[in-house]
């Protein structure tokens, strides 16, 4: 673990992150019940600011302190630092599940259960795309397989799903998926 806490805490400091939210959160906030809600690898903050301004109560959970040290202190958020590999949701907790450019697959088939009965599930990270835009290769435990996202969530009613080339914060072309569900 300690590995990993200073391999995001270096990533943290060398690239700081931009503070703007999820346009995906954005758009789809509407259809989320103000209630209990987490961001999964929360980093700085920049959703769970978004999300606790709104009146959610937030459990913003990341590895990295140094990150975890940037999102502001607020009754309405509780920081959660610890390893994702090894974290556990709660059962029936949340309103509100946020996933967004991070991949745990063990999480992913906690994600149904953890949601209320009404509870949205925002979720958007990368799909396997090496070779197609000389990128470097990356470890593929971290990527999605074409309509794994959408595949990891049937039984959830689909609000939004989409797979699409985007453009990261380094100007590089990617591949994404995203989607918004609702538990019934």
């Amino acid at each position: 673990m300690q590995e990993d806490k200073q391999r995001w805490n270096d990533r943290y400091l060398d690239n700081p992150m931009p503070q703007s939210v999820s346009p995906l959160l954005e758009k789809y906030i509407g259809h989320a019940k103000v209630g209990q809600a987490i961001d999964v690898a929360c980093g700085t903050g920049r959703n769970t600011h978004f999300l606790a301004d709104l009146g959610f109560h937030v459990d913003a959970v990341d590895i990295s302190d140094y990150a975890l040290e940037r999102v502001k202190n607020s009754s309405t958020i509780k920081k959660i630092d610890t390893d994702l590999d090894k974290y556990n949701l709660a059962p029936n907790k949340y309103d509100l599940i946020v996933n967004v450019n991070y991949l745990n697959r063990r999480l992913v088939s906690q994600m149904k259960d953890a949601l209320k009965s009404g509870g949205v599930l925002v979720f958007e990270t990368f799909i396997v795309a090496h070779g197609d835009f000389n990128l470097p290769t990356t470890n593929l435990d971290y990527l999605l397989r074409k309509n794994e996202l959408l595949h990891s969530f049937i039984g959830l009613n689909i609000i939004y799903y989409e797979e699409r080339v985007d453009v990261n914060l380094r100007g590089e072309k990617i591949k994404v998926a995203s989607l918004v569900a609702k538990k019934a």
